[in-house]
């Protein structure tokens, strides 16, 4: 089971800061306006031989006090019920403000695993000051400086510690996992329960209504899937943010989770950003990959139609467009079979192990062929090629000069293997390595 830390409190605290510092990216817009952060991030965090993911839920955003209540309440909720240990980050700068107070006061009541984390303390003279931040009554105080890095070795440490114990990787169930995942009223719902043909998942006009993934195992065709759904989230325009935050938590989750994601996308919007969003954080996990156009029933279209909307989607997905793409409609039960033999497909692909000789024979030539650029006059020589042995394709090229291996090579013998063995659907991940 996946781990989840999420960073929340009041806007300009540093958490966007904090979030690009303990992944080592720059993924969350970091600005001094408050509120700047709206969509919800996450990412994998590694520290000290451990994974765990780290969401940035974003700023409360001001208003009324009514409004501001309201989003304190939803906000923290989300984050308490889908996390398994939260970071409330205080500004040693500016004190414990009444938002503080109220966020800390929740947090309190939650009995949830809480670390206070204050931020901006960039030299000992701050140290004094965060002393404060004791009274609001979440226990020990973490300072660290989000800007430049101070402290957060400690308190990485100390998450770990509060974390539950992670699920190795040997421990494989005995059925493919398969995820339906996709934005809210995507049809999920409908999708389950056609595969399943009874209603196993609830479709509610009330927001949260399926607080975990649902899990139904699946026998049909001659296939046995453990399918996970989030299913029984819809759209209602006065909560939308925090249908956002609870999907991509539980969509975090779920990717995490599973062997293959089946990414649903309703034909008549098109791949979204938050769609895209979604893909790459699949593609990241290394999961199968099942693009689902759903609804096609409702779209007028000719002969032409479905192929120019494949290319147009595998232009979105690019550089990664090696993907089954299937239009179906849950609620006519268009095409569904055809769905159930790609998902075992692609759970099959994602295991397959080539046989060292025969890829080294094919590759040399393809290496031949068309060899690695040289670089300052330093000719790259790739001597070895060879799959390792890890639940998802993972291929090692060793060779004299790695350092000097460019993206579009890498990406011209991504193609090579692609174009040989069958790895549609599935992520692939190559390294270069001193012979």
């Amino acid at each position: 089971m996946s781990r989840i830390v999420a960073i929340v409190g009041r806007p300009n605290v540093g958490k966007s800061t904090l979030f690009n510092r303990l992944t080592g990216s720059r993924k969350a817009i970091v600005d001094d306006v408050a509120g700047v952060t709206r969509d919800r991030h996450g990412a994998k965090v590694e520290w000290n031989g451990q994974e765990f993911t780290v969401i940035d839920t974003g700023g409360f955003v001001e208003g009324s006090d009514d409004a501001m209540e309201q989003s304190i309440n939803r906000q923290v909720k989300a984050a308490m019920e889908q996390s398994d240990l939260l970071l409330m980050m205080v500004d040693v700068q500016t004190g414990i403000t009444d938002l503080d107070a109220e966020l800390a006061d929740q947090l309190r009541r939650s009995k949830r695993p809480v670390l206070l984390v204050v931020n901006k303390v960039d030299h000992g003279e701050r140290l004094p000051s965060a002393a404060e931040f004791y009274a609001l009554g979440l226990g020990e105080i973490f300072c660290v400086s989000s800007q430049t890095g101070s402290g957060t070795g400690e308190l990485l440490d100390e998450v770990l510690s509060r974390l539950p114990e992670a699920k190795g990787e040997d421990e494989q169930p005995e059925i493919p996992r398969m995820a339906l995942v996709g934005r809210p009223n995507v049809g999920k719902s409908t999708l389950l329960n056609a595969l399943m043909g009874e209603e196993r998942s609830i479709v509610s006009e009330v927001a949260g209504t399926t607080r975990d993934v649902v899990h139904s195992e699946l026998r049909a065709f001659g296939h046995h899937f453990l399918m996970m759904d989030t299913a029984g989230l819809r759209r209602k325009a006065k909560v939308e943010e925090d249908i956002e935050f609870y999907s991509v938590m539980r969509t975090l989750r779920t990717i995490e989770d599973c062997d293959v994601v089946v990414l649903l996308i309703d034909a008549r919007e098109g791949l979204q950003s938050q769609d895209l969003n979604i893909f790459h954080l699949a593609q990241k996990h290394q999961k199968g990959i099942i693009l689902a156009v759903n609804k096609w029933d409702l779209v007028e279209k000719d002969h032409k139609t479905m192929e120019n909307y494949r290319k147009d989607l595998l232009q979105k997905t690019a550089p990664f467009t090696d993907l089954p793409v299937l239009f179906i409609s849950a609620l006519e039960k268009q095409r569904l079979i055809k769905l159930l033999e790609e998902m075992a497909a692609v759970a099959i692909r994602r295991s397959t192990k080539v046989s060292t000789a025969p890829l080294n024979d094919y590759l040399q030539g393809v290496i031949e062929a068309y060899p690695p650029p040289a670089y300052k006059g330093k000719y790259i020589r790739i001597k070895y090629i060879t799959q390792l042995k890890t639940l998802t394709p993972t291929f090692v090229f060793f060779c004299n000069l790695p350092q000097y291996i460019r993206d579009p090579y890498k990406r011209y013998l991504e193609g090579k293997i692609r174009s040989q063995y069958d790895f549609s659907g599935v992520p692939m991940q190559l390294y270069f390595r001193q012979k």
